[in-house]
C-alpha cells in the first residue's frame, strides 16, 4: 500500500498559492457592481473618499445655533438672551451669518450658519417675541452639532482591498458618493461527489446505500462564501467517467471540487484523475490534519482550474473545503488579513486528546447556560462523533483548532472557538 506523504495545512495552501500565481490564476478576476449589489462582496482596491462627510457643519438638534461663548453662566434663573437672526431652512445654504449676541434656529441636521459653533437644545431655551431667544444652559463649542469632515476627511481610506462588504459600508459608499465599487468575481466552483452507495435525497436506499449528503454541504459552503456553483454531479466510484466529469468542469470553472475517492481503497481514483487532467499534477496528497487526512490538491496552467480531491466523510468534507478553497480564496483576495474571523472564547467544558503528529479540528458546541464564574465565558463541550456522521458538524457551534505538537485540552482551559456562521 501506498503511504501518503502529508503536507501541513499552511503548506499544502502555500504550494497552492505558489502554482496559481505561477500558473497565471492568482489573484481573482475584478469587475464594477452598483453598490446596492455589492452586499457580502470583496473589496479588489482600497476605496479612497474625495470630499470630507458631512460637508458642512450641521446640528444634531432642533434648538438654536450659538456661539458658544455667548452663552458661558447662563442658568435657569439667569439666561443669556439673544438676538434672533434668522432660521434654517433644512437642505438650503443659510444666507447669513451670526455674530456674538446671536442666534438661529436650526432643525437637526439643518447647515449651521457661518460663526456658529454649538447649537442649545430648543427645550432649553425660551422665545421672547419675534426677535429674542432666551437660552438656560451653557455651552462648550462643538456642543449639539457636527463638524464637516468628523464622519470621514477627504483623502480618507474608507476601507481597504480584501474587505467583505457590510450593509453600514454601502450606506458609507454612497455617502461618499461612490455608486459603483470594483470587487473580486466569486469564483466558479463544480462539485462532484463519487460513490457507487449513493442515491438521492429523494430515494429511499436500499440496503448498503446511503443519500447523498456532501453535494448538498459544500454546495452550502460554497454558497456562503459567496462563490457561484457552476454545476453538481453525483456519479458512480468509475475513473472513466470521473475524468470526463472533471475534464469537461475544468473548462468552465475555477475550482472543481471531488467528494469521495481521495483515499487508497480499490475504486478511490482521485489522485490518479487530479495527476491525470492537471498539469502540476496532484501534487498534495494526504494533510497532517484530523479530520482530512486524505486530501488531494493540484492545479492545472491550461485551464488555470483549481482540482481539490476530499473525503467523502461529510465532516472532514465540510471542513476541508472551508479551509482550504476559502483559505485560498482569501490569501489571493486580501480578505485573510482584513477580515476578522468570527470566533468566541470559551473555557473547555472537558479534557479532550489531541491527535499526534496532526493539527486537530474539535468541533464544539457552546454552552452559555454553565458560564464560568471566574471567566465570565460561555464552556465548549466537545462534539464527539465520527467524521462520517453529518449529525456531528450540524450539532456544531464551531471548532477548536490543537496544533501538531499538542497533546490535548484540559478541563477549564481558555480556547478560541472559530464560530460556523460562515
Amino acid at each position: 500500500m501506498k503511504l501518503l506523504k502529508v503536507d501541513t495545512l499552511e503548506a499544502a495552501l502555500d504550494k497552492l498559492e505558489a502554482a496559481m500565481r505561477t500558473g497565471g490564476a492568482g489573484e481573482p478576476e475584478t469587475e464594477l457592481v452598483s453598490v446596492l449589489q455589492a452586499l457580502d462582496r470583496i473589496a479588489a482596491e482600497d476605496v479612497l473618499c474625495s470630499e470630507d462627510i458631512p460637508s458642512f457643519d450641521r446640528s444634531t438638534m432642533d434648538g438654536y445655533a450659538v456661539v458658544a461663548r455667548d452663552t458661558q453662566g447662563a442658568g435657569e434663573t439667569m439666561p443669556t438672551f439673544l438676538d434672533l437672526a434668522g432660521e434654517v431652512e433644512m437642505g438650503k445654504e443659510p444666507e447669513f451669518g451670526l455674530k456674538s449676541g446671536q442666534c438661529a434656529y436650526a432643525p437637526t441636521g439643518g447647515m449651521l450658519p457661518q460663526g456658529a459653533d454649538a447649537v442649545a437644545m430648543v427645550e432649553y431655551c425660551q422665545p421672547f417675541g419675534t426677535d429674542k431667544v432666551a437660552v438656560y444652559s451653557p455651552l462648550s463649542p462643538g456642543h449639539n452639532m457636527v463638524h464637516a469632515g468628523d464622519d470621514v476627511r477627504c483623502g480618507e481610506c474608507l476601507f481597504q482591498r480584501g474587505r467583505r462588504i457590510r450593509p453600514s459600508d454601502m450606506g458609507l459608499l454612497c455617502a461618499a458618493g461612490k455608486t459603483e465599487i470594483k470587487v473580486y468575481k466569486p469564483w466558479k466552483i463544480y462539485i462532484i461527489s463519487t460513490g457507487d452507495e449513493i442515491v438521492p435525497p429523494e430515494a429511499m436506499p436500499l440496503p448498503g446505500q446511503v443519500r447523498d449528503v456532501n453535494s448538498a454541504g459544500l454546495l452550502g459552503e460554497a454558497l456562503s462564501q459567496g462563490f457561484d456553483v457552476a454545476g453538481l454531479d453525483v456519479i458512480w466510484d468509475s475513473q472513466d467517467i470521473l475524468t470526463e466529469k472533471v475534464r469537461s468542469a475544468m473548462k468552465k470553472c475555477d475550482v472543481v471540487v471531488i467528494s469521495g475517492g481521495s483515499s487508497q481503497g480499490k475504486k478511490d481514483a482521485t489522485e490518479a484523475v487530479i495527476d491525470s487532467l492537471t498539469s502540476s499534477g496532484a501534487f498534495t496528497h494526504g494533510l497532517a490534519v484530523k479530520p482530512g487526512k486524505p486530501t488531494i490538491i493540484g492545479f492545472d496552467e491550461p485551464t488555470e482550474c483549481v482540482v481539490i480531491g476530499l473525503p467523502g466523510h461529510p465532516v472532514a468534507a465540510l471542513l476541508l473545503f472551508r479551509l482550504i478553497v476559502a483559505g485560498i480564496w482569501k490569501r489571493l483576495t486580501g480578505s485573510a488579513e482584513t477580515e476578522k474571523e468570527i470566533a468566541v472564547d470559551a473555557v473547555m467544558a472537558s479534557n479532550i486528546a489531541a491527535s499526534p503528529g496532526r493539527k486537530t479540528f474539535q468541533l464544539v458546541t457552546l454552552d452559555y447556560e454553565h458560564i464560568g464564574l471566574e471567566t465570565g465565558l460561555p464552556q465548549a463541550v466537545p462534539v464527539l462523533g465520527k467524521s462520517g456522521l453529518i449529525r456531528t458538524m450540524s450539532a456544531a457551534d464551531g471548532y477548536i483548532v490543537m496544533d501538531v505538537n499538542d497533546e490535548g485540552l484540559c478541563r477549564g482551559e481558555r480556547v478560541r472557538v472559530h464560530l460556523l456562521m460562515r
